[in-house]
């Protein structure tokens, strides 16, 4: 079992009840649990390197009537198809579509294959979320 450690945080009571608001609305048990979590995100987010494997996802909304849109979309993820692990399709209404790609890989490649879809014409918005595999976080 891992040892825990208990240590005492000072805080402005204004952001003491702002965080235990956050912490009502996201539903967490405790506060620890809270401060792991934010220390857990924060030191993914100093982890990532564009050269370490990552994982993570591309998010795309477009609209598809835009002439050759799915195709081009189709040809980009063909060509990276060694760094996509799964896609969603999701038809938001008559005109327009999600899109969650599901990647793995060198930080660098996927960011490259997140911009150029993202920067397709038609493409109405798009974000790129890297996270960690995990490996070596508590």
């Amino acid at each position: 079992m891992k040892k825990l450690v208990r240590f005492g945080v000072s805080l402005d009571h204004h952001l003491l009840d702002d965080f235990d608001r956050l912490l009502a609305r996201k539903n967490y048990a405790t506060r620890s649990e809270a401060l792991r979590d934010l220390i857990r995100d924060n030191l993914v987010g100093q982890q990532w390197d564009e050269n370490k494997e990552t994982v993570g996802t591309i998010t795309i909304v477009y609209d598809h009537h835009v002439h050759d849109l799915t195709e081009k979309l189709t040809d980009i993820q063909h060509h990276h198809h060694r760094l996509i692990l799964s896609t969603m399709h999701v038809h938001l209404d008559h005109d327009r579509c999600l899109e969650v790609l599901v990647v793995r890989g060198r930080g660098s490649e996927i960011k490259k294959v997140a911009d150029t879809l993202i920067a397709t014409k038609g493409v109405k918005h798009g974000k790129l979320t890297m996270t960690t595999t995990g490996k070596g976080l508590s």
